[in-house]
């Protein structure tokens, strides 16, 4: 959200956009500096800032800088010296300030150049007191835990998006009292964190949907933090963990407020939904006992509250209200890890930095000369000469490739943060020698992901073997993502990763990964005549499509694991995914065949595995 500290850029901190600064290497857009104070010209004046992490006393900002250098104002004769050196010395300086309006007088820093102890990474991110609650906040609050009470106990499935609606719009209300406006970024966060959770509605498979549920809690992280650097984004998810007992006691302050005090009394409103819930109850029996129909259709939409449950009714009433709660004083009170200060690298010399690098970029070009040389029809000389059986070669390359990826992005930060910042060369260094990393490492994924295609085409498709190439293809792109920050700059760097990762995982869940499994595999057993029938029977109800279009008595061997599934869990329509309905219309349509039993299909699979 815009207007909250989080949002702000804090000022003179080159750590959190480092991939985009001349420290950081991939080229950015660098700031102009003034030759009179050598800051930012779109910045305030030096006098603004009362103090600099340059250790000992707070710098003063009334000579003019004269001092630097061991000179006066006007000692050099140039104003550009008189101001604090060379731009470069600028620079480095830049990368020690902070904005201290915050921090104690006191507070202890290490020597010039050595940036702040560890200990005060965290000293500036403490959370404002929060406004007082309003009242929308606590009837959100109040439906996020009716709806958790009457609909989490039956799974999750559209129940989980119901109930998140109300939990969200209790955190637009308490960002809205504490002055916080909707960023378009807050939206995006927002608006993704509820997408997300509409994957365990459409889909049976428990593995998307949790990697959906876990992405969308970080998607609504951001929304609530408006984290920007990658301090904000990496941290935010622990901002929810800080509220845990602080937004509770919250919103219990807000009710012994509005229960005893000058704004009203909700005694009332509690005896009148007392009342309310007591003449539901008993004229709803009554007019259930006089028909048939309507007590079919009421306990179709009223979900189940009975005595034996109460227990863990009252359970999911308090997760929903502490929820909501946590999430509201989140929104009203965000912790700013924007402002957690990383110190930056101590900068190296061409020569070692470069070298390195520039050996590690011939390494990859051989390599891939290679691979491109077996891609365009040299498997058979390479499979001759190794001894290896085509999908011996396929499953011997993925893994290592998707290792070379991973280290690569690790080796592409570290130099960044070591990467000589100095002169505008230094600039073109750093492109020219990550970027062309960059372009070897994307010839490195797109062997890795045809090497798991072989694979796949020689032993079918699985869960393990889907999940770890779409990591792959995710890494390619955010190595294309660290390309263009070179280009364009890095401010946007730590969203775009961050937005990648859950748009990939919606996606993920969207597109079905049991079907996709199903209907590769089927292919394969259409096109070959080999099938892994033990697997098949593993997966989810979201494979049933697929799966019906096998012939008898193989189609019932493969749905009959599913069909048992579905005949135990007899569960309302807030419960239910689309994948069990859609599994569940197959097998009414048309039932499993009485010829498929056990002793078929365990013969079945035996001659089909070895194929």
């Amino acid at each position: 959200m815009s207007d909250t500290p989080s949002e702000a850029e804090p000022r003179g901190s080159a750590s959190k956009d480092s991939v985009g600064k001349p420290g950081a290497g991939a080229g950015a857009e660098e700031p102009e500096v003034s030759e009179v104070s050598g800051a930012p010209a779109d910045e305030a004046p030096a006098d603004e800032v009362p103090a600099a992490r340059t250790g000992g006393e707070p710098s003063q900002t009334g000579s003019a800088q004269g001092d630097s250098g061991g000179s006066g104002s006007g000692g050099s004769g140039s104003g550009r010296a008189g101001s604090g050196g060379t731009v470069s010395e600028k620079r480095k300086a830049e990368t020690r300030n902070v904005d201290t309006r915050d921090l104690d007088e006191d507070e202890e820093w290490d020597g010039p150049g050595t940036g702040p102890v560890v200990e005060s990474w965290f000293a500036d991110v403490q959370a404002k007191p929060p406004a007082p609650i309003r009242d929308a906040t606590l009837w959100a609050a109040l439906a996020t835990g009716v709806l958790s009470m009457l609909l989490l106990g039956d799974g999750l499935a559209l129940n989980l998006l119901l109930v998140a609606i109300p939990a969200a719009l209790g955190a637009y209300y308490a960002a809205q009292a504490a002055g916080r406006r909707p960023h378009r970024w807050t939206l995006v966060w927002g608006v993704g964190g509820l997408a997300l959770l509409s994957v365990p509605a459409l889909r049976d498979a428990d593995w998307p949907s949790f990697l959906a549920v876990v992405a969308a809690v970080a998607a609504g992280s951001l929304a609530l933090h408006g984290g920007r650097t990658w301090t904000g984004v990496l941290f935010g998810p622990i901002g929810l963990y800080t509220s845990l007992v602080t937004g509770p006691l919250w919103g219990w302050s807000g009710l012994r407020e509005r229960s005893g005090g000058a704004r009203g009394n909700v005694g009332p409103v509690v005896r009148a939904l007392a009342v309310a819930a007591v003449l539901l109850v008993v004229f709803g029996a009554l007019f259930a006992g006089a028909d048939a129909a309507f007590a079919d259709l009421l306990g179709g939409l009223v979900p189940d509250a009975s005595v034996s449950g109460g227990p863990w009714h009252a359970v999911l009433f308090v997760i929903g209200v502490v929820g909501a709660l946590v999430v509201a004083h989140t929104a009203a009170a965000p912790v700013q890890w924007d402002r957690v200060e990383v110190p930056a690298g101590r900068p190296r010399g061409r020569v070692e930095w470069a070298l390195p690098l520039i050996v590690l970029a011939a390494l990859f070009a051989v390599f891939n000369a290679v691979q491109l040389a077996v891609l365009f029809g040299g498997y058979d000389a390479v499979l001759d000469k190794t001894g290896q059986t085509y999908a011996e070669y396929a499953r011997q390359g993925f893994w290592q490739l998707l290792l070379v990826t991973l280290l690569t992005l690790l080796v592409i930060v570290f130099a960044l943060r070591w990467a000589p910042r100095d002169s505008s060369g230094d600039w073109t260094l750093v492109r020219a020698v990550l970027g062309t990393l960059c372009v070897l490492a994307l010839v490195v994924v797109a062997s890795a992901v045809r090497r798991m295609d072989m694979y796949v085409e020689a032993y079918g498709l699985t869960r393990l073997r889907i999940s770890v190439v779409t990591v792959e293809l995710w890494l390619g792109l955010v190595i294309v993502l660290i390309m263009a920050a070179g280009v364009w700059g890095a401010r946007w760097l730590p969203r775009a990763v961050l937005a990648s990762a859950a748009a990939g995982v919606l996606a993920f869940g969207l597109v079905s990964p049991d079907a996709l499994i199903a209907e590769r595999n089927v292919q394969r057993y259409e096109a070959k005549g080999s099938f892994d029938l033990d697997y098949a029977r593993g997966l989810s109800a979201d494979a049933a499509p697929a799966l019906d279009k096998l012939d008898e008595p193989l189609r019932s061997c493969a749905l009959r694991s599913i069909a048992q599934d579905l005949e135990g869990a007899d569960k309302s329509w807030y419960a239910t995914s689309l994948g069990e309905a859609r599994a569940r219309d197959i097998l009414d349509g048309r039932p499993l065949s009485p010829d498929a039993d056990w002793n078929v299909c365990n013969r079945l699979s035996t001659e089909l595995a070895y194929r």
